[in-house]
């Protein structure tokens, strides 16, 4: 993946994790500020930036992943095909593009904006809260996938008459239903209205 200034920024030479950053926004998506990630996630949560992606198949079917067991916020579940944080400075888009490719070892194809969502989505399990103002992306996944076992528990592509029951009988992410709620009119416009969505 390209190097941007903020990616650079963020990237340890020395092989050590420096802290993560976020942006605080308020309200209407301004950003107001920074707190490491684990900060802004402890209750009640301060509003940051994210993102949300759903990467479409040929055939209409949305690409699931089901996140790792060691991730520190809401492992096991299942969730849309990728979601992050962009770090402070660099936009949505390329932070979409950049972390659909970590984690899943593709580059999107005809990713696309899909709008904004605003929620509040506390996590029972954890006590972690998810305060955010989330950039929605849709595009297609034309690749084999090379998941990072580290982030990705398993991925599923699956129709939306398929997602229905899948999410009736598995536990999904608090805001995975909010996000593809949101995104469902780029969604539509993106595979047609035969994939059902």
């Amino acid at each position: 993946m390209p190097t941007t200034p903020a990616t650079a920024a963020h990237s340890s030479s020395n092989g050590t994790a420096d802290a993560i950053m976020l942006e605080l926004v308020d309200e209407n998506g301004t950003t107001i500020g920074t707190a490491e990630k684990l900060a802004a996630h402890q209750a009640p949560g301060q509003l940051h930036r994210a993102f949300s992606v759903f990467l479409f198949d040929e055939q209409g079917r949305l690409l699931l992943q089901r996140r790792a067991l060691g991730k520190y916020h809401s492992p096991g579940v299942w969730s849309n095909t990728c979601c992050g944080h962009p770090y402070p400075g660099e936009a949505p888009f390329a932070a979409a593009a950049r972390r659909t490719y970590e984690e899943l070892g593709v580059s999107p194809s005809l990713l696309a904006a899909a709008g904004t969502v605003r929620y509040n989505h506390p996590d029972p399990a954890s006590g972690l809260v998810e305060q955010e103002f989330n950039h929605l992306f849709v595009g297609m996944v034309q690749e084999r996938l090379r998941p990072d076992e580290d982030e990705v528990g398993e991925t599923a592509f699956v129709t939306a008459g398929e997602l229905a029951g899948r999410h009736a009988a598995a536990p999904f992410s608090a805001w995975f239903m909010t996000v593809l709620d949101a995104a469902r009119p780029a969604i539509r416009e993106l595979t047609g209205p035969s994939a059902g969505w």
